[in-house]
């Protein structure tokens, strides 16, 4: 291929796919791996796409943040159905670290009649838990105003001091190759802290965030069971090779 066709075959395959990976690039466009690297850096140069480790995902997607506000609303139905089937993971009295997402805002209703312990790093989700009559511990740290999310040193800190039976977390994008990611990393580490102190942990997450790719890797798919609704068969097979998917019924 000469160079523009290259470039009108990544650009073709970033709508379609929303990620394009360099291998695949390798094997169908037979240019080796140094000049499509130049491709890429070149098209990301134009504003078309932006650099991820192993490959490109299209401009700015990875870097947006929605408000806790925005994402209250979306997909309402799947993430309670998803929120209720985590909650059935948790045992009478566990130790249960709830991440500041808008998913495992839903959990508290299902898991309040299970007397845990919770340890939560979001605003929002302390004051729904005190509310509910859970005992509750804040981690502290930087509050991040768009999200409700602590984050920084002192979240961190804090959470080496606990050890959890389960951890659930939110995320914003899922992909075979580049693993559970979040805009932010700060937010990431929050994560990542969390699930390391965590007997298991669960990706709480709807088919919105499937085969998306956002900024901040969390950890690989492998290092997490996903619960999830709506997965294609084929992504499905895919995923299930790596993980343990648990597909939510709509």
């Amino acid at each position: 291929m000469l160079t523009n066709e290259r470039h009108d075959y990544i650009l073709r395959m970033l709508e379609e796919k929303k990620t394009v990976k360099l291998q695949d690039l390798v094997e169908v466009t037979d240019a080796s791996e140094s000049t499509l690297r130049r491709d890429l850096t070149e098209l990301e140069n134009m504003g078309k796409l932006e650099r991820v480790f192993g490959g490109a995902v299209l401009p700015g997607r990875n870097l947006q943040e929605p408000s806790i506000d925005d994402k209250s609303t979306r997909n309402l139905k799947e993430k309670k159905s998803i929120a209720e089937y985590g909650a059935s993971f948790v045992q009478e009295g566990d130790s249960v670290f709830l991440d500041a997402g808008t998913t495992t805002l839903q959990m508290i209703p299902f898991i309040k009649d299970r007397n845990p312990v919770v340890v939560t790093n979001g605003l929002p989700l302390a004051v729904a838990l005190n509310e509910a009559g859970i005992t509750t511990y804040l981690t502290g740290g930087m509050l991040k105003p768009r999200t409700g999310a602590f984050v920084g040193a002192g979240a961190l800190a804090a959470l080496g001091a606990y050890h959890f039976d389960i951890c659930f977390l939110g995320v914003n994008g899922i992909h075979a190759d580049y693993g559970y990611t979040t805009p932010d990393p700060e937010e990431a580490a929050v994560k990542k802290k969390a699930a390391s102190h965590a007997r298991k942990t669960y990706i709480l997450a709807d088919h919105s965030k499937v085969n998306k790719v956002s900024f901040a890797t969390i950890m690989d798919l492998q290092d997490a069971a996903l619960i999830v609704d709506g997965v294609p068969a084929e992504t499905l097979q895919e995923y299930n090779k790596i993980t343990t998917v648990k597909v939510v019924e709509k």
